[in-house]
C-alpha cells in the first residue's frame, strides 16, 4: 500500500496550519511555502497520473482498516487525472495571485488555498460517500474565506448566496445519504454498487429517492439549471484569481455525477440512463443556452467570464448526461479543457478589471493592451469552442458521441447556435475592450523622458508573473491540442474503466485476496 495516495490530502493539511501559526506575519515566507508546497503537490499528482494510466486501480486504506468498514482513498485514471489538473490549476493562480499581489489585500489568503486544495484533492481521491461530503464542506468553508478575500459589500453579499445556496447543497447532501443508509448500510460506494445491484427490482422506490437527491446536490455544485443562481454575482464578484480557482469547483460536481452513476448507480439499474439522464440532458442544454445569451447580454467582463463558465459547463453535462461510454470519453476530455479556458478568463478578465474597471465599454488604452488582448482573443477561441484549440476538438467529440441518438437534433442544433452566440458576445466585448476608444480620444504624443528608476524597473518585472501564470494556461491549452491523441485515448481508456466497475469494487473490498 503506496502512501502516495494520501500526499495530496496530507501535505496541504499540514502545510495550511503551520502557515497560520508559524509564519502568518511574513507574506514572503508564506510565499515561499505556498509556491514550494504547490510545487509539490503537482510532482505528486504527476507520480498518482503515471501510476493510474496502467489501469490498476491502488487503494489506500487508513489505519489499515479494510472496506467497508475503515475510510479508503481509491486512484485510478479518472482521480488522478482530476487530482492532477488541480495541481496545475493551482500553481497557475498561485504564481498570478502573487505577481498581482492579491495575496496581501486581505488576510490568510496562502493558508485558505492550501485547505482548497486539501478539499478539492479529498474529493476526488475518496472512496466513500460520506466523506465527499465532508471534503465539500472543507471546500465551502476555505472557498468562503477565499471568495470575501479583500472585503467590500458586493463581495460580502455574494459571499453569503454562495454559502447559502451551498448549504442548502449540504443539507440536501446528509438527507440523500440518510436514505441511501437506510436502504443499504452502508455509505462506501463499492460496498454501495454491491448492495444497490442485489435489491429486488420491486424495492427500488427509496433507493431511487436518494439518487435524484443526490442529483439535485451535484447538479447545485456544477451549476446546472436552474440551480445555477448563485454562480454569477459570485463568481463575477470574487477576487480574479479566486474565481479562476474555483474553475475546478464546478468539475468536482460533474466528477462526483461521473463517478456515482456509472459506480453506484450503474447503467444496469436503469437509473444512470433513464431515470438521471432524462431529467439531466434538458437542464445541461438549457445551462449552456443561458450561459452563452448571458455573454451576448452582460455589460460586466467579470460577469461575462461567469456566463462562459456556465454555458461550457453546460457543454461538458450534454456529454455526462448521454451516460456512454464514447460520450464519456468526449466528457473527460473536455472537463480539461474547460477548466483551463475557464480559469485563464477570469484571469484576463481580472487583468482588464484593475487596469480599466468592469465595465464593457470603449476606454482608453489600458497598460500591456496588447498582450491582454492577445490573451483575450486565445480565450475567447477556447471558451467559444473555435479551430484550432482543443475547445473545437471537444465539441466535435460531444457531437460525435450524440450521433444516431434520439436526441441528435436536438443536441447538435443546441451546440452549434450558442457557440455561434458565445462568438458574437466574446466578439463584442473584445471590440469594445481592445479596440474602440472614447469619442474625441487623442493618443499621447511619445515621451523621450530618462531610464526609468529603479522602483519602475522592479515593478515592471513583477509585473510579468501574471503573463507568465496566463500564458502557462495558454500553453496547456496549446499541448491539449498538439496531443489530441493520446489525450483522448487516456480519455477513452478513463471512460471504459468507469464502465466496467468490477476491478473498481474488487479492489476496494479485497476479493482477490479472498
Amino acid at each position: 500500500m503506496s502512501h502516495l495516495i494520501i500526499l495530496p490530502i496530507v501535505l496541504p493539511a499540514i502545510l495550511a496550519p503551520f502557515m497560520l501559526m508559524v509564519v502568518r506575519h511574513h507574506l514572503d515566507l508564506q510565499r515561499i511555502f505556498s509556491v514550494a508546497g504547490t510545487m509539490a503537490f503537482l510532482g505528486i499528482a504527476i507520480a498518482l497520473t503515471a501510476q493510474a494510466s496502467t489501469g490498476d486501480i491502488h487503494v489506500y486504506e487508513l489505519g489499515n482498516w479494510s472496506a467497508p468498514f475503515g475510510i479508503v482513498l481509491v486512484l485510478d485514471r479518472l482521480s488522478g487525472l482530476m487530482v492532477l489538473l488541480t495541481a496545475i490549476l493551482a500553481l497557475a493562480v498561485l504564481l498570478y495571485s502573487i505577481g498581482t499581489d492579491w495575496d496581501k489585500r486581505g488576510h490568510h489568503f496562502h493558508p485558505l488555498f492550501q485547505f482548497q486544495l486539501m478539499g478539492v484533492a479529498g474529493a476526488f481521491l475518496t472512496g466513500d460517500a460520506f466523506n465527499l461530503f465532508v471534503f465539500f464542506e472543507v471546500l465551502l468553508i476555505a472557498s468562503y474565506g477565499l471568495m470575501i478575500h479583500g472585503g467590500g459589500a458586493k463581495r460580502l453579499r455574494a459571499g453569503l448566496q454562495y454559502v447559502v445556496y451551498n448549504l442548502l447543497g449540504s443539507t440536501l447532501f446528509l438527507f440523500a445519504l440518510g436514505t441511501i443508509y437506510a436502504v443499504t448500510g452502508t455509505l462506501n460506494m463499492a460496498d454501495l454498487a454491491e448492495r444497490v445491484a442485489a435489491l429486488p427490482a420491486d424495492d427500488t422506490a427509496l433507493i431511487r429517492v436518494g439518487a435524484i437527491l443526490l442529483l439535485l446536490v451535484f447538479s447545485i455544485k456544477a451549476a446546472v439549471l436552474p440551480l445555477h443562481f448563485w454562480l454569477p454575482g459570485s463568481y463575477a464578484n470574487a477576487p480574479g484569481p479566486v474565481a479562476a480557482l474555483f474553475a475546478i469547483m464546478t468539475k468536482v460536481g460533474a466528477y462526483s455525477i461521473l463517478r456515482m452513476y456509472t459506480l453506484v448507480f450503474g447503467p444496469d439499474l436503469a437509473l444512470s440512463s433513464s431515470l438521471v439522464g432524462e431529467w439531466l440532458l434538458p437542464a445541461a442544454l438549457l445551462t449552456l443556452a443561458v450561459g452563452m445569451i448571458g455573454t451576448l447580454g452582460t455589460r460586466d467582463i467579470s460577469r461575462l467570464a461567469a456566463f462562459s463558465a456556465i454555458g461550457s459547463m453546460g457543454t461538458l453535462l450534454v456529454a455526462i448526461s448521454m451516460f456512454t461510454p464514447l460520450a464519456t470519453g468526449a466528457a473527460i476530455y473536455y472537463i480539461v479543457h474547460s477548466t483551463l479556458a475557464t480559469a485563464l478568463i477570469f484571469l484576463i478578465a481580472d487583468m482588464v478589471v484593475e487596469r480599466q474597471g468592469p465595465a464593457i465599454t470603449p476606454t482608453v488604452p489600458m497598460a500591456q493592451s496588447g498582450l491582454i488582448s492577445v490573451l483575450f482573443f486565445i480565450a475567447a477561441i477556447a471558451m467559444a469552442g473555435m479551430p484550432p484549440l482543443s475547445g473545437f476538438l471537444g465539441k466535435i467529440m460531444v457531437l460525435q458521441a450524440a450521433a444516431n441518438t434520439p436526441q441528435q437534433t436536438l443536441i447538435w442544433s443546441v451546440i452549434l447556435v450558442f457557440s455561434l452566440v458565445a462568438m458574437v458576445g466574446l466578439a463584442r466585448a473584445g471590440t469594445m475592450v481592445f479596440w474602440k476608444t472614447p469619442d474625441g480620444y487623442e493618443p499621447p504624443e511619445p515621451s523621450d523622458d530618462a531610464d526609468e528608476p529603479e522602483d519602475a524597473v522592479l515593478s515592471a518585472r513583477v509585473s510579468r508573473l501574471p503573463f507568465v501564470a496566463a500564458f502557462g494556461l495558454v500553453a496547456m491549452l496549446v499541448a491539449m491540442t498538439i496531443f489530441a491523441g493520446p489525450a483522448l485515448t487516456y480519455a477513452e481508456a478513463t471512460a471504459e474503466q468507469l464502465f466496467d466497475s468490477e476491478p473498481y469494487r474488487d479492489a476496494v473490498l479485497r476479493k482477490d485476496a479472498q
